[in-house]
């Protein structure tokens, strides 16, 4: 007798070239992404109050504080480059949650969408968050913005190992525009 964990030819494999099974990958992948969409525009409506304005650059300074040494030069950048046009620097962090929020509940620019969005939330752990640190005694976690960038390519991953997803406006704009999958699709055509 074979090995019952490998796949015989009349047992295909769900792993190999397939991805999840449809009836369940396309839906629960959907919803993830919706939920998730959900999420990040509770983010962004806090991020549209004025209270955020107010506070961004406080926000930049208290992330600075306790930061090793050779992490200075890094705060100081991005304090120097902000605080002129500190609200000019709040009002894009609102627009551009606010569209990764309408990308991901719309399932719109999937795969351009899960990228950037990852991208921006790694340059938000390393300035607003701090890297999550400083890292002493005491400290309980490393930071939400990284544990979103994990979500959102965990999010594009699935796309890469599923089916076009069924419920995304991705799947409509494909079927007028042939090279929109490059913008969509995490799946490689083949």
């Amino acid at each position: 007798m074979g090995d019952p964990y490998t796949p015989t030819p009349t047992q295909p494999s769900t792993t190999e070239g397939q991805g999840l099974p449809p009836a369940v990958g396309l839906r629960a992948k959907d919803l993830l992404r919706i939920v998730f969409g959900l999420i990040f525009a509770i983010d962004a409506w806090l991020k549209w109050q004025p209270a955020f304005r107010s506070e961004y650059i406080g926000i930049l300074k208290t992330a600075a504080q306790g930061q090793p040494a050779w992490l200075h030069g890094w705060f100081h950048f991005w304090i120097t480059l902000v605080q002129p046009r500190a609200d000019l620097f709040a009002y894009a962090t609102a627009v551009i949650e606010t569209l990764i929020a309408a990308a991901l509940i719309l399932g719109l620019a999937r795969k351009f969408a899960y990228v950037s969005a990852a991208l921006f939330m790694l340059l938000v752990w390393a300035t607003a968050e701090g890297f999550g640190g400083p890292y002493t005694a005491g400290a309980t976690d490393i930071g939400t913005a990284v544990i979103y960038a994990v979500v959102l390519l965990a999010l594009l991953a699935l796309d890469h190992e599923s089916a076009p997803s069924r419920f995304s406006l991705d799947r409509l704009v494909e079927r007028r525009l042939s090279w929109w999958h490059h913008v969509a699709e995490a799946r490689w055509r083949h």
